[in-house]
C-alpha cells in the first residue's frame, strides 16, 4: 500500500496541487460525517484525493509564481510539457488516465469523470449524493484555502478568465445556479451549515488524510 503523499510524489504533483486535492476531500469528509445518511465514503475520499491530477497541463505557472517553490518555473514548466506529451493538452483526461494507472475502480473513475463543470445540471438533478459533494467540495477550495462557493466562483472567474475553455458569463450563471441547489440539497441532510466548513474545521480531516493509504 502508499500513503497518498507517496503517489502525488511519483507523479510529480505541484505541492499546491496536491494541498488543493487534500483540502477537497477533507472538506467531503467533513460533509459525509455531517450527513443523516450513509453513502461510500471511501469512494467520495479517493475520488476527491486524486480529482486534479493532471491539471498542471491547464497551469498558468506565471500565475503564482510563489508555487512554483522550492522548484523554479522551468523545473514545472518541463513537468507539465512531460504531462502534455503523455496525456494531451485535456487536464480532465489526464486526471482520468493517471486514475487508471493508479488502479483506482471505475466507480471511482466515473465519479472523477462526473466532477467537470459541464456535469453541474446533470448532477444537480441527480440522486448521486457522493458526485454532487466532490463537485461541491471542489467548489469550496481555491488555491489559498477554503471559502464560500460565492467567493471560490469570483476567484476562479479572475484566475481562469485567459483560459481557452473558461466560462462566459451566461454559463458562469447557470454553473453557481446549479451549485447552489446541490449546497441547499447536501445541508438539508447535514447538521452543520454550509459556513461552518472553514479552513479550521477541516484541520482534523487533513491530519487523518496524512496517513490514507491505497
Amino acid at each position: 500500500m502508499k500513503k497518498i503523499k507517496e503517489i502525488y510524489k511519483e507523479y510529480n504533483i505541484m505541492p499546491n496541487l496536491a494541498e488543493h486535492q487534500m483540502r477537497v476531500a477533507a472538506v467531503a469528509m467533513q460533509i459525509s460525517d455531517s450527513l443523516d445518511f450513509k453513502l461510500d465514503k471511501e469512494s467520495l475520499i479517493l475520488s476527491c484525493l486524486f480529482h486534479d491530477m493532471g491539471n498542471i497541463i491547464k497551469f498558468n505557472l506565471n500565475y503564482f509564481p510563489k508555487h512554483n517553490e522550492p522548484e523554479d518555473i522551468d523545473y514545472w514548466q518541463k513537468v507539465k510539457d512531460s504531462f502534455i506529451i503523455k496525456y494531451g493538452h485535456n487536464e480532465h483526461k489526464a486526471s482520468k488516465e493517471i486514475s487508471k494507472e493508479i488502479g483506482l475502480s471505475s466507480n471511482i473513475i466515473e465519479i472523477i469523470d462526473s466532477i467537470d463543470p459541464k456535469n453541474i445540471e446533470k448532477l444537480a438533478i441527480g440522486d448521486d449524493f457522493v458526485k454532487k459533494i466532490c463537485i461541491y467540495a471542489d467548489n469550496r477550495v481555491t488555491p489559498f484555502g477554503v471559502v464560500s462557493a460565492e467567493e471560490r466562483s469570483l476567484e476562479a472567474k479572475e484566475r481562469y478568465k485567459n483560459h481557452p475553455h473558461a466560462f462566459g458569463e451566461d454559463e458562469r450563471s447557470v454553473f453557481m445556479e446549479n451549485l447552489l441547489l446541490i449546497e441547499k440539497q447536501i445541508f438539508s441532510h447535514s447538521n452543520i451549515k454550509s459556513e461552518n466548513i472553514n479552513n479550521n474545521s477541516i484541520e482534523k480531516y487533513l491530519e487523518k488524510l496524512e496517513d490514507f493509504s491505497i
